[in-house]
């Protein structure tokens, strides 16, 4: 299950993490963003113990959203030792996320 990140707990959840960390930057009311949800779950599953995977409601979490420069939603950010380290725009096939997920992990 995705954790849910807020301007509050994003650098304790994310930068601090030991482990690599997607983030799923989303809103209720984004139709793409509903899209890639089920896929940022399947991946919150399958890399249980290798990856982080969290969810930050840019409507929620304006803070955060504005100090990755997040303009368009659905954005997912992948971060390695507290470094963005790639990203995804807008609503893409699980073959995408799991080819950037296995990279981040190697």
């Amino acid at each position: 299950m995705a954790l849910e990140v807020n301007d509050s707990n994003f650098d304790e959840v994310v930068i601090k993490s030991e482990l690599p960390v997607l983030v799923d930057f989303w809103a209720e009311w984004c139709g793409p963003c509903r899209m890639i949800a089920p896929i940022v779950e399947d991946l919150s599953k399958e890399y249980a113990g290798k990856l982080v995977v969290t969810k930050c409601d840019v409507d929620n979490s304006p803070g955060v959203a504005a100090r990755f420069g997040i303009r368009n939603i659905p954005t997912v950010l992948f971060f390695k030792e507290g470094k963005v380290s790639d990203k995804q725009v807008g609503a893409v096939p699980k073959t995408n996320f799991v080819n950037k997920v296995n990279a981040l992990i190697q």
